[in-house]
């Protein structure tokens, strides 16, 4: 009886593997990983459940586990989700857990060996109006600073993508985020390019209501005389 129980247990996971698939593509195992069960997700791995195969948002089962932050999940799927699964979703697992806000788990995935400086593929920038690429960025516009520093202590580097970082935290007023930037050598006069044909320094015009940010550009090397310069002005 035991046998015949332990069989068509088998059976039924094996058809929810198989043919339990949402509308948007989620599978089993991409919703065991959201919902963070380190247990379901082994059943579900020991009966053939593919970590690699994506919903039809690109996002990957190692995706949800580190957006949720369920850090014993994406300690089961880091080893078995593979570098042409994520190279093919056009993002890392260190984007999600930045954009989620978890330490824990992006501590993880970069101690494991995911590059604090991976880019966002182009077709999935094009899905943030401000085209953001880098983990760093999330974590900057997120207000997040401890996502921030650890990215940061990792070799992140601020200047990746076309809005900086450094402007993203001026912008917000986050000074503890601006402090972190600017001591990793964030260049505190670069400029939005997309938006603008001059080189006026837009960090200026994201602080000149806020004395205390202002100073703490000036101090860093901010340089205001390019204000006056008329030769600095773009054809």
């Amino acid at each position: 009886l035991l046998s015949k129980v332990n069989h068509l247990f088998s059976h039924c996971v094996n058809e929810l593997i198989y043919k339990a698939v949402s509308p948007n593509g989620d599978s089993v195992l991409y919703d065991a990983a959201g919902a963070g069960n380190p247990d379901c997700i082994n059943i579900l791995l020991h009966h053939g459940a593919n970590p690699n195969i994506p919903n039809l948002s690109s996002q990957l089962p190692i995706h949800r586990a580190a957006f949720e932050g369920h850090y014993l999940a994406l300690r089961i799927l880091i080893p078995i989700t593979t570098r042409r699964a994520l190279r093919l979703s056009g993002q890392s697992p260190v984007h999600s857990a930045a954009d989620g806000g978890h330490a824990q788990c992006l501590e993880l995935l970069l101690q494991k060996g995911s590059d604090a400086n991976a880019l966002l593929a182009p077709h999935m920038s094009e899905n943030y109006g401000d085209m953001r690429k880098s983990p760093l960025y999330f974590a900057v516009s997120n207000g997040d600073a401890t996502c921030t520093e650890i990215l940061l202590k990792m070799g992140a580097k601020p200047d990746l993508d076309p809005l900086h970082c450094l402007l993203v935290a001026v912008r917000s007023g986050r000074y503890m985020i601006v402090k972190l930037l600017l001591a990793a050598e964030a260049d505190v006069n670069c400029y939005f390019t997309v938006v603008n044909d001059t080189v006026f320094p837009t960090a200026l015009q994201y602080c000149l209501n806020d004395e205390v940010m202002l100073r703490l550009l000036l101090n860093n090397g901010y340089d205001a005389e390019r204000l006056f310069d008329n030769s600095k002005i773009c054809p």
